[in-house]
């Protein structure tokens, strides 16, 4: 049987740092944030489903959906947020799946589901193992404003939107303190597999 490894953490605690660091010791790693941009692209199932409920104010002029506007309708309403998540979760969770299987038929023994609202979704059921890469608040913010050029008060509302990240330590089967450099994190996550016998 293969062990199945779900990576989480919360918006701006490098999660994606550690999903790289997995790649790089060669575990197969299925990566939610990817597969949920290609299941909103144009002609997909969920595309015209988001379409039919939000309108075609959220299409850019290539007939993409306008993944920032999109965005900025549903963190600020819980309704609309929970509404879009039914629509895009299934098809998500459906293309994971298939993934994950074809990687476990090619004879993998261990495949890491890297999935940011791993708890959120309530998807916890689909991992044997659960990492949670966690940081500082005060970093957490500093890493989201950086990255997403945005103000502190948006930082603050996109981590509010999610389970906080001191929540998720507590239901981790292992944690990665991403307060320090790359190397230190590499080290927990090799000592993490070794402790697990999957390295």
């Amino acid at each position: 049987m293969a062990t199945i490894i779900g990576l989480t953490g919360s918006i701006g605690t490098g999660k994606s740092t550690v999903s790289k660091m997995f790649l790089q010791l060669n575990f197969p790693v299925v990566d939610a944030d990817k597969i949920a941009r290609e299941v909103v692209e144009p002609g997909k199932d969920a595309y015209r489903k988001i379409v039919d409920s939000f309108g075609e104010t959220i299409l850019q002029e290539n007939s993409q959906i306008d993944r920032k506007l999109l965005g900025e309708i549903v963190f600020g309403d819980e309704h609309k947020r929970k509404q879009l998540n039914e629509i895009i979760h299934p098809a998500i969770r459906e293309e994971m799946l298939a993934q994950q299987e074809s990687y476990i038929k090619n004879g993998e023994q261990c495949v890491v589901l890297d999935i940011p609202l791993l708890f959120e979704s309530k998807l916890t059921q689909l991992v044997d193992k659960i990492i949670v890469v966690y940081v500082n608040s005060d970093i957490q913010l500093q890493r989201i404003m950086e990255r997403d050029g945005c103000s502190k008060k948006t930082a603050l509302q996109r981590v509010k939107a999610q389970i906080p990240v001191s929540e998720k330590v507590k239901l981790a089967d292992a944690v990665i303190n991403n307060n320090g450099s790359m190397e230190e994190t590499f080290k927990q996550l090799k000592n993490i597999l070794q402790k697990w016998n999957l390295n």
